[in-house]
């Protein structure tokens, strides 16, 4: 405020005083009767009063005597400032600072635009003190910029930038992060943290399949988890199938569960387990009911489950045997019967049937080797009694006395095999006393003894011949020869026999 204004409010100020003094002085005299006058002018006073504590000090403040505006010296400054300055600027240096300004809103360009993404990515949920540490360093070149010095405030939108670029580059491992935490949520159980990890990781990295699936099983988690308890429940009260249908509708819930699988296995396990422990008591009812065919087959089942597979086949193992047993037992009482009736092959066949259950019994081995013995032995002998003829041949007589003896030195032989001897030593016997036959022909045929010797030509002619079939033939120029086969002994001795070519060939011309 000037010299002259504050001068002004003094005499005022004195005025004001002169007058309340008046006041005083004059009132004691017209209290009784004030005037018209005296109002008035009292009134006056205090208006001039109220004028000079109000209205006087903002016009001396804006006003500079004699009552021309007041201009302020910052105003003053920064008017004459860039005259100042644009008449010592040179236009290259101005072209210069252009440049420089272009510079400053390019980098805080690049700035903003980092800054946008971020935004887009909900920076404040995962780098929000580094995020706001970024601008607050950016709003540094923002006064730097107001004052055009442009390179301070390049380096400070630099630094903001690089601050934010280097946010960016942590999105990865935040990303990665993210998915840990999740994973973890997931895990304990936490299904809305879950969600809330998993949907951030996917604004991060719309395309990751993780997150994805993690937000898809953190939706399902508290469905999950209480048919996890559900099924826990069934398994306890042995509700196998209520367990498995449960876990089951799990896996649909959420196909990467990991605990479903395993108790859909462990449920299957159970329910076969039930299922071959039905199936060997049903066997060994069969078996305790004398079925024994039947119990093996039902062990076999139970076999075939692969489960327990050695205590199936150890029941399988003793039924075998015993249904062995029981078949041995009935076996060598077949053998004992047909080697008493002489029946070697019966005997020979059921040996090879206990051979088959276990060829490791000496019994069997031993017995079948002396019944097949004595079936050779039985059929030779009968072969040569029902052919005794062959006896005339010197070879079949010496084996057949071969084995006649062998069975003449058995011990034990039996009544059946007594009584083959005995016809065989007869046919043997008489096999070797030559009987006469009486060979007629015409004295033109020559007849030979086939195997034995040439009779020649004759009318009548005797020959002492074992009992056997014999063949003599005849044979005469000009004539069809002839074979006349005959039977010595065994009450088929001809009276004679006739040998003589009586058929003519006729030749023919050609």
């Amino acid at each position: 405020m000037s010299s002259d204004a504050t001068e002004n409010t003094e005499s005022v100020a004195l005025e004001v005083d002169d007058a309340d003094v008046y006041a005083r002085q004059v009132a004691p005299q017209q209290r009784q009767k004030p005037s018209a006058a005296m109002w008035f002018g009292l009134g006056f006073l205090v208006i001039v009063a109220l004028a000079v504590v109000f209205v006087l000090p903002s016009v001396v403040s804006e006003y500079e005597l004699p009552l021309e505006r007041r201009i302020e010296e910052a105003t003053l400054r920064e008017a004459t400032v860039p005259s100042q300055q644009a008449a010592s600027v040179s236009p290259f240096e101005e072209a210069q600072r252009s440049i420089r300004r272009k510079q400053a809103q390019d980098v805080l360009a690049e700035l903003l635009e980092k800054q946008g993404q971020l935004d887009s990515l909900e920076v404040a949920n995962w780098g929000k003190a580094d995020y706001d540490a970024a601008l607050e360093i950016a709003s540094i070149g923002d006064e730097y910029y107001r004052t055009q010095d442009f390179d301070l405030a390049i380096s400070s939108y630099g630094e903001g930038n690089d601050a934010l670029a280097e946010l960016q580059a942590r999105i990865p491992e935040v990303l990665a992060q993210t998915l840990i935490y999740g994973d973890n949520a997931l895990a304990d159980g936490s299904s809305r943290l879950a969600q809330d990890r998993y949907s951030l990781a996917l604004v991060l990295d719309p395309d990751s399949e993780a997150a994805q699936i993690g937000l898809g099983r953190a939706r399902t988690l508290d469905q999950v988890q209480l048919l996890i308890q559900e099924a826990e429940e069934a398994r306890e009260n042995r509700d196998l199938e209520a367990a498995k249908a449960l876990l089951l509708e799990i896996v649909s819930l959420d196909p990467y569960n990991e605990t479903a699988p395993i108790g859909i296995t462990e449920v299957d396990a159970e329910i076969r387990e039930n299922e071959f422990s039905q199936i060997m008591s049903e066997g060994y009812v069969l078996l305790q009911a004398d079925d024994p065919e039947s119990a093996i087959a039902a062990f076999q089942r139970a076999a075939a489950m692969s489960i327990n597979v050695q205590e199936a086949e150890a029941a399988i193992r003793q039924t075998e045997t015993e249904v062995a047993n029981a078949q041995i037992s009935q076996l060598r009482i077949d053998i004992s019967s047909a080697e008493a009736d002489e029946r070697w092959g019966d005997a020979v066949a059921a040996y090879d049937r206990v051979i088959a259950i276990d060829a490791n019994l000496l019994f069997a081995l031993e017995g079948r080797e002396l019944a097949s013995q004595r079936m050779t032995l039985n059929q030779l002998l009968i072969d040569a009694i029902a052919s005794p003829e062959r006896f005339s041949d010197q070879d079949v007589y010496e084996e057949t006395l071969r084995y006649y003896f062998v069975g003449r030195d058995i011990e034990e032989p039996g009544p059946l095999l007594s009584s083959q001897l005995d016809e065989l030593q007869a046919l043997l016997e008489n096999s070797q006393v030559p009987v006469r036959i009486v060979f007629l022909s015409d004295t033109f045929t020559e007849v030979t003894l086939l195997r034995i010797r040439t009779l020649g030509v004759f009318s009548e002619t005797t020959m002492d011949l074992k009992p056997g079939n014999y063949v003599a033939v005849g044979r005469r120029a000009g004539y069809r020869d002839v074979r006349q086969e005959f039977t010595v002994g065994f009450g088929q001795t001809p009276d004679a026999v006739v040998v003589q070519c009586d058929e003519r060939v006729v030749a023919t011309n050609r």
